[in-house]
């Protein structure tokens, strides 16, 4: 899962602050979906890092900025079918094998999902994901990601109709978590947190510490108003 954005030019200072936070974004997105989506779904934990190679020259393309969650899928070899996977397991297996895969994808498209929200709230316009076709990701940073959603998809063996009708399904449960007030908070806590780490490395405790930091305290300011709101 990785995020990568290439220009021909330097970038002004202005620009190059606006590329490291959709990035930033982008990576808490998927960093987030794994972590908590996961565990809402009481799917295995998965244990992944967020490697940072900031700014680097590139000979053929200019300068480009990184930043990669290493591992953090459920699916580690995707098969040729899932059919053809699941002959020998129970119907209990089978269920539990496809709820990984649709787990991975949905936390696949979670990133360019959360760096479309952003540039949406940063110029005050309307996110619907009705509006959105799903290719319109790769202009989010999510050809990468699009990529190995279809490499998913294709182990499904669907139709054209039904493969259509799955990723909108995928597509809306993705929307759904970046547009959870909680979830967007602990997604931006993560980037911010991206931003300001020093460190090639970001370690899987650091992570969920800060999603956890960023996501209880969205908890707490929604009960606190709550709170007001009953007895104001």
């Amino acid at each position: 899962m990785n995020r990568s954005y290439l220009a021909k030019q330097v970038f002004r200072s202005t620009d190059m602050k606006e590329l490291g936070m959709k990035t930033a974004i982008h990576e808490a997105g998927h960093a987030a979906a794994i972590y908590f989506r996961n565990k809402q779904r009481q799917l295995p934990p998965v244990c992944f890092q967020i490697a940072i190679t900031g700014l680097c020259q590139n000979e053929t393309s200019g300068i480009a900025w990184l930043a990669k969650v290493n591992d953090g899928r459920l699916i580690h070899t995707l098969p040729s079918s899932i059919t053809e996977a699941t002959q020998q397991f129970t119907v209990t297996q089978k269920q539990a094998y496809i709820s990984a895969f649709e787990a991975d994808i949905i936390n696949l498209l979670v990133g360019p999902l959360a760096e479309a929200n952003y540039i949406a709230l940063r110029d005050d316009e309307i996110f619907n994901y009705r509006l959105l076709n799903i290719n319109a990701l790769r202009h989010f940073g999510g050809d990468a990601d699009l990529q190995l959603i279809n490499d998913y998809l294709d182990c499904f063996n669907f139709g054209h109709v039904n493969r259509e009708q799955k990723i909108n399904e995928l597509l809306a449960l993705a929307f759904n978590f970046i547009h959870d007030r909680e979830n967007w908070r602990a997604i931006m806590g993560l980037a911010n947190f991206i931003l300001t780490n020093s460190q090639p490395v970001i370690a899987y405790k650091e992570i969920i510490a800060v999603l956890d930091a960023a996501h209880n305290g969205a908890r707490r300011k929604a009960a606190h108003r709550l709170k007001m709101l009953k007895t104001g």
